[in-house]
Formats: C-alpha cells, sequence, structure tokens
C-alpha cells in the first residue's frame, strides 16, 4: 500500500491524457497540496514501486537529432523484469519506424501510458504503441508544420481547412529536401507588426519564396543499416541516463544505494570537523577587541 501522498499524486497522474506534461514543476502548479521537492520524492518512490519510468529517446537523424524526453505509466505495479521487457519493445518499435524530422522546440517530458492491463501483455503493450503510431503518422510533416505555426505565432493560426489548404504547397518544399525547421523559419522570418490575413501570407510566401531544386545525391546503398534509435532509462531521482537493466526500479546505482539504505549518506566526518573549525574561526573574529 502506497503512502497517502503517493496515492495522491499516482491518482492525478492516472487519469491525465496521453502527452500531457510530466515535469516535477508542471506537475507541482496541479497539485497545490505539495511542493516540487515532494512531488519529487513521490515520483521518485512511485519508480521504486513499478509504476513509472522516465525514459530519453533521439528523434531525428544526422545533424537534427534532438533528444525527447517521456515518462512511461502503468497503472499496475510492474517489475524491473517487465519494463526492461516493455522498454526494449519500445526501442526495438523506434528502430523500425521511418526517422521523422523534430519539432521546431524542445519538447517537455511526457506521459506515455503503456496501458497494461490485469493479464500480461504478450509482447507488453504493443497493441499501444501500434495505435500511438497509426495516430502520429496519419497527418504530413507538412501539414504538421503548417499546424504548428500558430503554436509558435498567434498571428500565424491556421485552420484545420487552411492546413489542408496549403499541405500540397508546402509538401514541395520538403519534396526540394528541406527540413521543417527550414520551412518553418522561411515562413515565420521577418513578420509584420499586424496580419489580417495568415492563410493569404503563408500562401504568398509558400510560392514566392519556394527553394531551387537540387541535383540528385548519390543514393544510399540497400544494404545501409538503419540508424539505432536510441532509447535511455532516466534516474527519477537525480536524472542521470542509463540502459534499462542498468537502472533497476529506474534509478541509478548512487540513488538506489542512497534509497535502500533509507536516506541520505552520513557526511563525512572530516568535513564535519572543518566546518566546525570554520565557524569557531568566524566567532572568534566577531569578538570585541
Amino acid at each position: 500500500m502506497l503512502p497517502t501522498r503517493e496515492r495522491y499524486v499516482a491518482g492525478f497522474v492516472d487519469h491525465l491524457p496521453d502527452g500531457a506534461a510530466m515535469s516535477v514543476k508542471q506537475l507541482a502548479k496541479q497539485l497545490p497540496l505539495y511542493g516540487q521537492q515532494a512531488i519529487s520524492t513521490a515520483l521518485k518512490a512511485l519508480s521504486v514501486a513499478g509504476h513509472l519510468r522516465r525514459v530519453r529517446c533521439a528523434v531525428g537523424a544526422g545533424d537534427e537529432t534532438r533528444w525527447v524526453f517521456r515518462t512511461f505509466w502503468s497503472r499496475t505495479a510492474r517489475d524491473n523484469e517487465w519494463w526492461n521487457t516493455y522498454l526494449a519493445t519500445e526501442a526495438a518499435t523506434r528502430t523500425a519506424a521511418p526517422v521523422e524530422p523534430p519539432a521546431p522546440t524542445a519538447v517537455p517530458p511526457q506521459r506515455t501510458p503503456p496501458q497494461p492491463t490485469d493479464t500480461e501483455p504478450s509482447p507488453p503493450a504493443r497493441e499501444a504503441i501500434s495505435a500511438e503510431r497509426t495516430q502520429t503518422t496519419a497527418l504530413s510533416p507538412a501539414y504538421l508544420a503548417l499546424a504548428r505555426l500558430g503554436r509558435d505565432d498567434h498571428r500565424l493560426g491556421l485552420s484545420a481547412d487552411d492546413c489542408t489548404t496549403l499541405e500540397p504547397l508546402a509538401a514541395q518544399w520538403l519534396d526540394r529536401g528541406v527540413t521543417t525547421d527550414y520551412l518553418t523559419n522561411a515562413l515565420t522570418a521577418g513578420l509584420p507588426a499586424q496580419i489580417d490575413s495568415p492563410v493569404g501570407l503563408i500562401r504568398r510566401r509558400l510560392i514566392d519564396k519556394l527553394p531551387p531544386r537540387l541535383p540528385a545525391t548519390a543514393s544510399t546503398p540497400t544494404d545501409t543499416p538503419a540508424p539505432t534509435r536510441r532509447l535511455l532509462v532516466e534516474c527519477t531521482d537525480c536524472g542521470l541516463p542509463g540502459p534499462p537493466e542498468a537502472l533497476p526500479d529506474g534509478l541509478c546505482h548512487p540513488c538506489h544505494t542512497t534509497h535502500s539504505a533509507g536516506g541520505r549518506p552520513s557526511p563525512d566526518p572530516t568535513q564535519i570537523t572543518a566546518v566546525k573549525a570554520h565557524m569557531a574561526n568566524l566567532r572568534d573574529l566577531l569578538k570585541p577587541v
């Protein structure tokens, strides 16, 4: 049975929608009963109990690679073997998936639940992974780049119909080898102070600033291995990354040792002596002459 604070935090996290922000600061804003330190301690306890794991995964390719932080949540407490198997399946899925360009901005830690049930999945949570990928790949990169413009600058907010109308023009840019970051920068650079028609401005820029088509480069050999999509578990306490098997209970070795000992390690006796000597020296200096 979890303590009251951990049950309170677990109940809130369990009802968050997929993809919700899961940083300690964000949770502390939404849970007024506890501060950031208490939330951090509760998340560590939930990690040790087998309810969550934090991971870092690389997205993109080459110079476009960035790290995305995610939190996997399980309503049912799972042991380390189950989590290692699930995360290995997740890493293998990302290796087989096509490389997609990263978003223009860093992605905050997000909750991605494996949707466990009382019956052990085999392989773990494969249905949830497939559903998540289907939702992500349903929209083209060109459409997503246009849809995100309003998130970056409210003056460029486009409706769903606007994005669908402009999607073919934006796709021409991506077909010529530019990235979504390049496309976004070209559409948002040097904007006027007031924009009366965002769709008209974006259409004009998509047509007028269309980049030239570069000659095709040498094709990649068919036997070139697919890029490895790395996935590292992050220590729930200190944030140190590592492979899943190296972080039992979601904690690195020093944090796991500290937690098993029931608290912080005792300070070095030599440090205590040095501090006492320093304080005595300060008191001597403050005495009146």
